[in-house]
């Protein structure tokens, strides 16, 4: 199966965040694929990979990246598909501000979603419901994932009245 979603991340330590994409992906039913893409060490890698997602059937890519975190918006330059940047604290990162404004300060006519610090899980949601926009099974996976959340809201007041 194609992948309809591209994870790229700027290094392996970015892994451990970007999963969580991946896994909520899984979860949902979404096919991706997820590389090392870095804006920095291998700006060849990023522009090919920018400039094929198309072709290759990619709809929507996340990238991940920290400090200065300018693969996000580089690949955004580059493609017409939609980004989700996940800003991501990492060893070199101010707190991870340096990343949270890199990806959201993009601008006029270079647009990237965002999402919180860390929260590539948001982003696979994200990816997820802009795929649904077209696929009725990602769609009914979508309404059954909210249902979830919901039900685990009423147990947990259950729980706290218990």
């Amino acid at each position: 199966m194609k992948a309809e979603v591209g994870i790229i991340m700027g290094s392996s330590s970015d892994l451990k965040v970007m999963n969580q994409a991946a896994e909520v992906l899984k979860e949902l039913g979404v096919s991706y694929e997820i590389s090392i893409v870095s804006a920095h060490r291998t700006p060849e890698l990023m522009f090919e990979y920018a400039k094929n997602a198309l072709s290759k059937g990619i709809k929507v890519i996340i990238a991940g990246a920290g400090g200065a975190a300018h693969l996000p918006g580089m690949v955004a330059s580059l493609t017409p598909l939609p980004v989700i940047g996940v800003p991501v604290k990492s060893s070199n990162s101010i707190d991870g501000w340096d990343s949270v404004l890199s990806i959201l300060q993009m601008p006029g006519g270079v647009p990237v979603a965002s999402v919180a610090l860390d929260g590539a899980k948001n982003a696979g949601i994200l990816a997820a419901q802009i795929i649904a926009t077209a696929d009725e099974q990602i769609l009914r996976n979508l309404q059954s994932y909210k249902e979830s959340l919901k039900s685990k809201v009423d147990q947990m007041n259950k729980d706290i009245k218990a």
